[in-house]
């Protein structure tokens, strides 16, 4: 519960919370002097979860608005299905006003409907994703290799990707520009319909926050189209590429070139300015492409005979988002440690902590050990496979089954997803590798009591000794 404390340093003011949404509120924001409730009556817990709330809500309206752009407005049920969850979105941000709510259980249902709004915009993302760009295949993808004129694409999203692959080759030049992928963009290279263009090469870094050091050796144009972009402010490196960097729709920094109504021509023609790529000859190669439609269809049966033969004991979701830090090696030490008939899934840029290993494949078997299902909006793919195993075995409750949960978290996303996994009921999960500051003791005690979530130790003999199988 240490972990929990307003103020996790020791330093600073320890405020209960802060709020100045209204003007009723006291000078410099309630709880700005160390107050428990505010004006208005509203409580310290209360305005916490109203953040939650609104935390979750960011989220949820990036894969919305990702859904969004890849909807077919003549497709009835799928607008329909937009529309829940904008009704959602509309009602919590509601719920958040001044003077609407003082009750803390109707606080929790509203939570979860966040949450649940949360398991469709991802189910509604995935099924567009694979109607529009196919369903994806495992695939093996050359990492930090790239030759020619390049542009990398860092982001999530894959609209803009194939819009920019089409028109790369509208233009006749798929053989003189090369399009590579950073960070989340990474599982493109599964989609059979983004495979299709044979200048789609592969993989350059890991996570977004090797930006500035990777994009600082890429001498070819760059294209952020989603969060997360690193900002001058924050570090001088961004200097060293500006000038070569373009950003998509919302996203933006001081100096960048803005890609205006879908119009690549600009991007393209500095490429084709610029020198080849080089400095980057690496002969490395990474796996993508195990979307939990494909896992279901290629290894569901296989999984489950192997769950019946007892060679498969154990399920793993070792994911979310990747942060700078060396706290989160607590990841890459937890997925080396996992024996060799337990079975790791995973997902977003958390994978970047220990994709480069080999973990070959469930003894006598021909399952792989390591299943990438995709970007983090891909991650409501590790619950399809959940209860589709425990329907298939006749379990009754999903957490009956002997999978192990550990998600690092760095922003909404995170925050949403953890939300939807909890409007499903899903316990025991870990997260780390600290916990959410703008959580109380009381709220925490709530989440750990209905449940049993836990933030790690940083020793994963201590948080998972007995899955691991060693005495602690």
């Amino acid at each position: 519960m240490e972990n929990f404390k307003t103020n996790g340093n020791g330093n600073g003011i320890n405020l209960p919370f802060l709020c100045w949404q209204c003007e009723m509120s006291a000078v410099n924001g309630c709880g700005a002097h160390g107050e428990s409730i505010g004006v208005c009556g509203k409580e310290a817990t209360k305005a916490r979860l109203q953040d939650l709330i609104t935390y979750g809500l960011r989220g949820l309206a990036a894969y919305r608005e990702h859904a969004r752009e890849l909807i077919d407005e003549n497709n009835t049920e799928d607008m329909k299905r937009l529309l829940e969850i904008d009704d959602v979105m509309g009602e919590s941000l509601y719920f958040t006003l001044t003077n609407v709510n003082f009750n803390f259980d109707e606080h929790i249902k509203q939570l979860m409907k966040v949450g649940n709004a949360g398991v469709k915009v991802m189910d509604l993302l995935s099924d567009l994703h694979t109607k529009v760009l196919g369903l994806p295949l495992p695939v093996e993808v050359s990492q930090n290799k790239a030759e020619g004129k390049g542009i990398l694409v860092s982001g999530h999203n894959l609209d803009m990707l194939e819009k920019l692959l089409k028109r790369i080759e509208e233009r006749g030049l798929s053989d003189k520009i090369n399009v590579y992928t950073h960070s989340e963009m990474l599982p493109a290279h599964g989609y059979p319909h983004l495979r299709k263009y044979k200048n789609l090469k592969g993989n350059i870094g890991k996570a977004w926050y090797d930006q500035t050091e990777v994009f600082s050796k890429w001498n070819g144009t760059i294209v952020v189209n989603t969060n997360c972009i690193v900002p001058p402010e924050k570090s001088s490196k961004v200097l060293n590429y500006i000038d070569r960097l373009y950003t998509y729709k919302i996203v933006g920094i001081e100096g960048a070139k803005k890609i205006e109504n879908d119009n690549f021509d600009e991007l393209i023609d500095h490429t084709l300015r610029l020198p080849d790529i080089e400095g980057f000859n690496s002969d490395e190669k990474i796996k993508t492409g195990h979307h939990y439609k494909t896992v279901i269809d290629v290894y569901g049966e296989k999984i489950l005979k192997a769950i019946n033969e007892g060679k498969l004991e154990r399920v793993w979701v070792i994911a979310g988002c990747d942060a700078p830090g060396r706290k989160r090696d607590y990841f890459r030490e937890l997925a080396l440690a996992v024996p060799e008939n337990h079975l790791i899934i995973t997902s977003s840029c958390g994978k970047f902590r220990f994709n480069d290993v080999d973990f070959g494949y469930i003894p006598d078997t021909d399952i792989p050990r390591y299943i990438d299902l995709g970007q983090c909006n891909d991650s409501n793919g590790a619950v399809h496979i959940a209860f589709t195993v425990a329907k298939a075995l006749g379990v009754d409750d999903v957490n009956k089954l002997p999978v192990s949960i550990a998600l690092m978290w760095m922003e909404q996303k995170a925050i949403i997803i953890l939300l939807a996994l909890l409007s499903l009921g899903i316990k025991d999960i870990y997260i780390g590798p600290r916990a959410p500051q703008f959580l109380n003791d009381e709220i925490y005690n709530f989440l750990k009591e209905t449940f049993n979530l836990k933030v790690i130790s940083g020793d994963i003999y201590k948080d998972f000794g007995k899955e691991l199988k060693v005495s602690v």
